[in-house]
């Protein structure tokens, strides 16, 4: 059953070919089994899993069949779950259960969806390589020896291996698209606002977005149509009506209009990463799009902008990790001063503790306008490129990442490096802007993703180019060898 997308166990169950509880308990078992090699996660819920599939097996045997009855999935551990430790991958969460449901896990729910566990993930979504989770680094199933790329790289890696046929994640500044492509698995990050952010720990606050990985874009589609719409309790969810994603998918690519940044492809990109993306611009021109070059000038200042807002975001959202109210509290404080510098030093790791640094420092007296107002100018003419740029074009296409999955380690004492893993997927959360990473294909074994962005609520479109494409490829159906 682990051999099947999302949609194909959706049509298994409602064909009876196979009951909630028995698809649960396969997934299961092979968490069990297989986990250890990649340790995508923290925490699998077993017995709320198996509850859920029985009432989704009566349900089923009613005629109630929702979105996403009966199908298991996993949540990243950055959504909070009722009963269930919410970590968040730190220290400083490491004991926290949260009393309430995120939007994102109620929504799925309702939806009739089971839940495995939670996914491991950098700490405080901080970080492209899930190296910087306190519960250990994340393995890629492809090659063990090599990162699964982050923050959500336990979502990723889980479903690359078939551990589960669907997962949930968040992208800051492409951490749901980067892993998904260093794993092989189709990763949207839906426009600002389009998916409730309550209950999702912060990072960056106007930067955050909750989206689905799926193997396919059908696969996505199926998991926003659940995932999507406003949300009351959050004041920067947007209330605009959700499309027909699923319904949108076969739409034809006939006069298209693909927009095709030189920013994305700039002399010292790898050579084969780039013919990996031109080649799926081929396949879609092949079906009827139309290839227009573009320009995003700005675009190169989006990583120095990104790691001045996001930081700041950071500094702010986590000054709450005191020692006082929740979450990790040091032994023996000597007094309030005490209970707070060692409850943060130790509660945070070294990747955290440096983002908050430098956005405290960008937030000082003296340093607000030199550094952060000035960012906030910088992402302004971003979006502004991009406004430019979908006057002319339906999408933007290019490579996901720079480089495919590198070795665990390899960029660890060097974070300006690491950052610019995210160099081609930062913009668009700077503009607030859908978009999806797609497999389209293998450098030296390793799987390559390749990036569609459309305007803003045009999620359906952008899964319309990927679902074309991957009607023609099969690259989202390879499974790694040790794993198949």
């Amino acid at each position: 059953m682990h051999d099947k997308t999302l949609t194909e166990l959706k049509a298994g169950l409602q064909a009876k070919d196979f009951s909630a509880r028995e698809l649960t308990e396969h997934f299961l078992d092979r968490i069990q089994a297989r986990d250890g090699e990649l340790n995508s996660f923290i925490t699998v819920t077993r017995e709320q899993a198996l509850a859920q599939a029985d009432a989704a097996d009566q349900a089923i045997a009613a005629g109630d069949h929702r979105l996403l009855t009966g199908l298991p999935i996993a949540h990243k551990d950055i959504f909070c779950t009722e009963g269930v430790r919410t970590s968040c991958g730190s220290r400083m969460l490491d004991n926290f259960v949260a009393p309430y449901t995120a939007t994102v896990v109620e929504n799925m729910a309702r939806e009739g969806a089971i839940m495995l566990g939670k996914t491991n993930m950098d700490e405080f979504a901080m970080g492209s390589s899930n190296e910087t989770s306190f519960y250990g680094p994340v393995r890629n199933p492809w090659d063990t020896e090599r990162v699964p790329g982050g923050s959500s790289g336990g979502a990723a890696a889980s479903l690359a291996a078939r551990l589960t046929p669907a997962a949930t994640g968040t992208d800051t500044g492409g951490s749901i698209r980067q892993p998904a492509a260093l794993n092989g698995v189709t990763g949207l990050k839906p426009t600002y606002g389009r998916v409730s952010r309550w209950g999702m720990i912060a990072f960056a606050s106007s930067l955050d977005q909750a989206g689905p990985l799926g193997l396919s874009a059908a696969d996505c589609a199926l998991m926003l149509q659940a995932m999507a719409g406003h949300d009351a309790k959050d004041s920067t969810c947007l209330n605009e009506p959700v499309d027909d994603y699923l319904g949108g998918l076969d739409q034809s690519l006939d006069d298209l209009r693909i927009g095709v940044p030189e920013e994305f492809f700039p002399d010292n990109l790898d050579g084969a990463i780039a013919d990996n993306a031109r080649e799926a611009l081929r396949e879609l021109e092949k079906q009827g799009a139309k290839l227009i070059k573009v320009s995003l000038p700005s675009i190169k200042l989006s990583v120095p902008a990104y790691y001045v807002i996001a930081p700041a975001e950071a500094s702010s959202n986590l000054s709450r990790f005191d020692g006082v109210r929740f979450g990790y509290r040091c032994d023996d404080p000597k007094d309030l001063e005490d209970l707070y510098k060692r409850s943060r030093s130790e509660g945070f790791g070294a990747e955290v503790k440096r983002r908050i640094l430098v956005g405290t420092y960008a937030l000082s007296a003296g340093y607000y306008d030199a550094y952060y107002k000035r960012a906030q100018k910088v992402r302004r003419l971003i979006r502004d490129d991009f406004a430019r740029a979908f006057k002319d074009v339906d999408v933007l296409i290019g490579p996901t990442s720079p480089e495919t999955a590198f070795q665990l380690g390899a960029k660890a004492d060097d974070p300006v490096n690491m950052y610019m893993a995210d160099v081609f997927t930062i913009a668009v959360n700077l503009a607030g802007l859908p978009a999806l990473s797609m497999p389209s294909g293998f450098i030296d074994g390793l799987p390559a993703g390749t990036q569609v962005i459309g305007n803003y609520f045009q999620e359906g479109r952008v899964l319309n180019v990927a679902h074309r494409y991957q009607l023609a490829t099969d690259w989202h159906l390879r499974i790694p060898g040790a794993f198949q």
